[in-house]
C-alpha cells in the first residue's frame, strides 16, 4: 500500500508540480506584463529594502597603469553601493582605444574572487590554471575590442570572503533574509550601481547605451536577475545559470547564496529570460553540467522564447551549448554577442 512520500521526496515533489502563478499567458500584452512581474521580482529580491540604503554616488581610482601581462590599460577603482559599502573593481581598456567603447561587466561564479575575470591566479594552492574554463572574462573581451570590467560579487574575494578568499555567503545570505532582502538582490544591486558609475565616470572611455553583462554559475545567476530588472543591460550572457529551480537549486545542494524565498511561487527562470526581451540574450549552458542540467535549461529557454516572440524578435535569444561541463565557453558565445553589438 502506498500511504505517500517522505519528506524529502514530498518537498521536491512540490516544486517540480508548482506552477509559477506569474508566468507570461499571452492574454496581456507582453510589455505590460514584464512591468508588472519586474515590479514583483524586485520586491522577491528585497530591492525596495536595499534602495534606501543608497547612497550618495562616489568613485575613487586607486590605480591608473598600463597591464603589460594582457596589453592593455588597467583602472583599479572603487565605488560607493549603499550607505557605508563599497564595491572593488578592475576595469581593462584596449590599447588605441580612440573613441568610447562597448563594456562587459564581468562575473565569477561561487568562487575566491575577481582576479579570475583578470586571468590571475591569487591563491595557486587552491585554484586551476587562469585559462580553465575561460573565466578570464575581462581578457577576452579586451580581445574583442571592447572594456572589460571585473567586479567583485559580495561574498566573494575582497567583497566579504573568508580565509584565503574562500566565499563566506551563508551567514550574509541568512542576515539578509532576516532584514527582508537577499543576497542575490544586494549583488544585483552592485551590477546596477556599477552601471551607474560608468555612464557618470567613464563617459570617456565606454559607451554607456552598450553594456554587457556576463557570468558564469553564481556569476550568470547575478547576469540573469540584473539582466531581467535593468533595461541598460543591452546584452545578456548568463552562463551555466539559467535552469529551472525544480531541477537545480531545488535539487541538489547550492550554496545559500542562490535562494530567495518564495520565487518559485511567481517565476522560474525562463521568466526572468522573458524579462530581458527585446534585448539581446545568449544563454550558455554545458551539455554535460550536472548541477544546470540541458534539458531543463532548454525548457527554461523556450518559456523566454515565447515572450521574443510575441515582441517579433526571436532572432535576439540565441541558446548555445557548450561540449563538456560547468564552464563558460567564449569561443561559441562571442560571435553571437559581437553580432548583437552590431545590431545596436
Amino acid at each position: 500500500m502506498d500511504i505517500g512520500y517522505l519528506p524529502l521526496e514530498h518537498s521536491h515533489k512540490m516544486l517540480k508540480d508548482l506552477v509559477p502563478s506569474m508566468t507570461w499567458n499571452g492574454k496581456q500584452k507582453p510589455e505590460e506584463w514584464q512591468k508588472d512581474a519586474r515590479a514583483k521580482l524586485t520586491e522577491l529580491l528585497g530591492l525596495d529594502e536595499i534602495e534606501k540604503c543608497k547612497a550618495e554616488l562616489k568613485m575613487e581610482i586607486e590605480y591608473d597603469k598600463i597591464c603589460e601581462d594582457h596589453g592593455c590599460r588597467e583602472i583599479r577603482f572603487r565605488f560607493t553601493t549603499e550607505e557605508n559599502v563599497t564595491v572593488p573593481a578592475h576595469l581593462l581598456i584596449p590599447n588605441g582605444a580612440d573613441k568610447p567603447l562597448p563594456v562587459m561587466i564581468g562575473l565569477q561564479g561561487h568562487s575566491r574572487g575577481m582576479h579570475k575575470t583578470l586571468g590571475r591566479v591569487k591563491y595557486p594552492q587552491h585554484e586551476p590554471p587562469v585559462d580553465d574554463g575561460d573565466r578570464d572574462f575581462a581578457v577576452r573581451a579586451v580581445k574583442e575590442g571592447v572594456c572589460g570590467i571585473a567586479l567583485e560579487q559580495r561574498c566573494f574575494g575582497e567583497s566579504g570572503s573568508l580565509d584565503e578568499g574562500v566565499p563566506g555567503c551563508r551567514q550574509i545570505a541568512m542576515r539578509s533574509i532576516l532584514m527582508g532582502r537577499t543576497l542575490v538582490g544586494e549583488r544585483v544591486w552592485d551590477i546596477m550601481r556599477c552601471i551607474d558609475v560608468i555612464q557618470k565616470y567613464f563617459t570617456d572611455i565606454i559607451d554607456g547605451e552598450k553594456v554587457i553583462c556576463l557570468g558564469n554559475s553564481g556569476g550568470g545567476t547575478a547576469t540573469t536577475y540584473a539582466s531581467a530588472l535593468d533595461e541598460r543591460i543591452k546584452i545578456s550572457v548568463p552562463s551555466c545559470a539559467v535552469c529551472s529551480y525544480a531541477d537545480s537549486i531545488g535539487a541538489r545542494y547550492h550554496c545559500e547564496c542562490n535562494f530567495i524565498p518564495h520565487i518559485a511561487k511567481y517565476f522560474d527562470m525562463g521568466d526572468l529570460c522573458a524579462m530581458v526581451a527585446p534585448r539581446a540574450m545568449v544563454v550558455v549552458n554545458g551539455k554535460d553540467d550536472t548541477d544546470f542540467p540541458l534539458f531543463a535549461a532548454k525548457e527554461c529557454v523556450a518559456v523566454g522564447r515565447k515572450v521574443y516572440d510575441a515582441m517579433g524578435v526571436d532572432e535576439k535569444l540565441v541558446h548555445v551549448v557548450g561540449g563538456a561541463g560547468h564552464r563558460f565557453y567564449a569561443d561559441d558565445a562571442w560571435p553571437h554577442i559581437e553580432k548583437a553589438l552590431k545590431a545596436l
